[in-house]
């Protein structure tokens, strides 16, 4: 997908790596509705500030009545709450499912139509190596970016014959609020993985992998549990 002369929707713009693929979408020519719960955190120079919170379906709605000139979406929004599944508190495990994973479908059903009235884009779901890897200490995101790589596999094969590609963006630590007491060390910084992401819509590449951890987990997967 050509970048230039996109129109952009990012969700979770205001901060972190969002912001970093709003920013450089802008530097790329496109034009960048910049999504948070809080439109007026957004302070990003030459980006529309869009209200848009994936729990909250009116706004999805609204969202996409607004940015009806879309091409591309940009699933970035996500928490972590560090939930484990089964003694970790169940309300805080649902809040992941409904903005890791319902929140992507939600936004995904309301901006499919859009796009494809303008000609057809894409859209880049953003996951992890959790998707793939399942910490018990981290299960309920995990499971949330497991099932949002499943939605995603799905999706693209939903959306192809509409001129639509979907593709899927996996990265373990960056250095961002979400990893804050990780060592630095460990992170990546995410102006480089907002970089890879791009580069990779642009080839259409179905699976961006954005640091190593990643990429040996996915070469790892092959291997079942507990054997050699």
């Amino acid at each position: 997908m050509e970048l230039k002369d996109a129109v952009a929707v990012v969700t979770g713009a205001n901060r972190g790596l969002g912001r970093h693929l709003a920013e450089q979408l802008l530097q790329r020519g496109a034009k960048v509705y910049a999504a948070a719960r809080r439109p007026e955190t957004v302070d990003l120079p030459g980006a529309v500030p869009l209200r848009l919170d994936v729990t909250d379906a009116e706004s999805i709605r609204s969202a996409a009545r607004i940015a009806s000139d879309a091409t591309l979406l940009v699933n970035n929004a996500g928490i972590s709450t560090s939930t484990p599944l089964l003694a970790g508190d169940l309300d805080a495990v649902r809040l992941e499912m409904e903005t890791n994973f319902f929140g992507p479908l939600a936004v995904t059903r309301a901006f499919a139509p859009v796009v494809e009235r303008n000609g057809g884009g894409a859209v880049l779901n953003v996951l992890s190596v959790l998707s793939w890897l399942h910490p018990a200490g981290l299960g309920a995101y995990a499971a949330a970016k497991a099932a949002a790589w499943a939605l995603t596999g799905a999706a693209r094969e939903e959306l192809a014959p509409h001129g639509i590609t979907v593709s899927a963006l996996h990265v373990a630590y960056m250095d961002t609020d979400m990893a804050a007491a990780v060592p630095s060390e460990q992170k990546t910084d995410p102006a480089d993985v907002a970089a890879q992401a791009l580069l990779g819509i642009e080839a259409g590449l179905t699976e961006i992998l954005a640091d190593e951890t990643t990429r040996y987990v996915k070469r790892s997967l092959a291997a079942a549990p507990g054997t050699a």
